[in-house]
């Protein structure tokens, strides 16, 4: 005869009443490890699962229920009389902090199938924690727009919407992209990544929707494109903006419709995919000059989220380059190498065209062959500084930045709705009035 273990779940009771007592012998003859504590170790506690009977002693210090149970990283599920919703600040208290709740009298059968649920959810929420964790330490930074664009993607990713991700190259769109993905209800599914810019204009066809055996000439069998490689889940469409026009109507389409068809077949088939799209291109200007679908623009251009410049995180410069060279010294089996004074002092001042990216690769190139136990400027393909001169308060590029912001701000105060008008009293054009309010993420 087999025999068939049942997996054996933790359960710890707090300060439980004597129906929860009553419980804990049907518990542990269902598999359940019961332990007991008082509130306050509870609160300290590492258990997936709590179960808190509500007594009138806590119920005449909420404050300090509050207190404990907010300050726990465990889920917790309250015991509690029918009566005691009448108390002012119970239910509020239950809603806001409690994972579910049961009230006295407890039918053993029935909470012990609830605390199973109840288990499993807490086990999902310790899940999605992790990984909102592991998806903040990808995102190193303190500054203003590091802290906003952590919380910006964890609002965005479990939307199924579609997502342009805008910025600079070598900002880290991709990652922002991949970090959407993972921490969507998609994650289990692939994502399927397309440089728009780096496809063969007379493959593109067949990339993005797959061809049929014998469509064309080398056409030896049939090919999955990677729209439908991505079937349930994420479509990442890098350097949009350079996607040839002719295929901007056919990628629309299939935005529409959610309907492909192969190269060389006459049957369509359903796609379902999340689209997140990326861009160096200024695409409200791409839109003007005829190079870009407005159509496609909006359909994309739903949520959006745009990186910003390294030079303008100078405070994140340092503990990204100290996180890149921990990376790089690990990946190459070597003692982990200080920056001198003089490379910090490059690295703070350089105005990064390459951003992150450039980064990351000057920091590689300075631990493969620094020489010393210290990082110097020309192992990172810097020259040396002559004189060791203090970090200007803002360059003359960043004031020149702010002054445009602070002119556009004002001016859309005043005529927020009428472009032509806007454009014409500040004497340009209104090409050049929406590159200008693109390049400053107004709207």
């Amino acid at each position: 005869m087999r025999v068939v273990l049942m997996p054996q779940h933790r359960v710890l009771m707090v300060e439980p009443c004597a129906d929860c007592a009553a419980l804990i012998p049907h518990l542990k003859a269902s598999g359940w490890i019961v332990d007991c504590a008082s509130l306050e170790n509870a609160a300290h506690s590492a258990s997936e699962l709590c179960i808190f009977s509500l007594s009138e002693a806590h119920l005449a210090n909420l404050s300090r229920v509050r207190s404990l149970v907010a300050s726990s990283s465990c889920q917790w599920v309250a015991v509690v009389s029918a009566e005691a919703f009448g108390t002012p600040g119970v239910a509020e208290l239950i809603a806001e902090l409690f994972l579910d709740y049961h009230t006295l009298p407890l039918l053993p059968q029935r909470l012990i199938a609830a605390l199973g649920r109840n288990y499993g959810m807490a086990s999902l929420r310790r899940l999605k924690a992790a990984s909102i964790a592991a998806i903040k330490d990808r995102f190193i930074g303190t500054t203003p727009q590091a802290r906003d664009l952590h919380n910006l993607i964890r609002r965005v990713a479990p939307t199924d919407s579609p997502v342009l991700i805008r910025g600079e190259s070598g900002t880290g769109k991709e990652l922002i992209a991949s970090s959407l993905h993972d921490l969507s209800a998609r994650a289990k599914a692939p994502m399927v990544a397309i440089n728009c810019g780096a496809i063969a204009p007379q493959l593109i066809q067949s990339e993005l929707f797959g061809h049929e055996k014998g469509a064309f000439t080398g056409a030896h069998q049939r090919r999955t494109g990677r729209i439908e490689q991505a079937m349930g889940g994420t479509l990442f469409l890098d350097e949009i903006g350079d996607l040839p026009l002719e295929q901007q109507a056919n990628l629309l389409r299939v935005l529409q419709e959610r309907r492909i068809e192969r190269v060389g077949s006459s049957h369509s088939l359903h796609v379902d995919f999340r689209v997140v799209a990326a861009t160096h291109v200024d695409l409200e200007l791409a839109v003007l000059d005829g190079r870009f679908r407005e159509d496609l623009y909006y359909r994309l251009n739903v949520l959006e989220i745009k990186t910003s410049p390294l030079r303008e995180q100078r405070p994140d410069i340092m503990p990204m380059a100290e996180h890149f060279a921990n990376v790089f010294a690990c990946e190459s089996g070597n003692t982990r190498k200080r920056f001198s004074p003089q490379a910090i002092q490059v690295l703070q001042q350089h105005h990064w065209p390459g951003n992150v990216r450039e980064l990351a690769n000057r920091i590689q190139r300075g631990t493969i062959l620094a020489r010393s136990k210290e990082i110097t400027p020309p192992d990172m393909g810097f020259d040396e500084p002559t004189v060791a001169a203090p970090l200007p308060v803002a360059t003359l590029s960043e004031q020149i930045q702010y002054a445009e912001r602070t002119i556009l701000s004002e001016a859309l105060l005043c005529c927020p709705h009428n472009m032509s008008l806007l454009a014409q009293e500040m004497g340009v054009s209104r090409t050049t009035l929406y590159r200008l309010l693109s390049k400053h993420n107004l709207r």
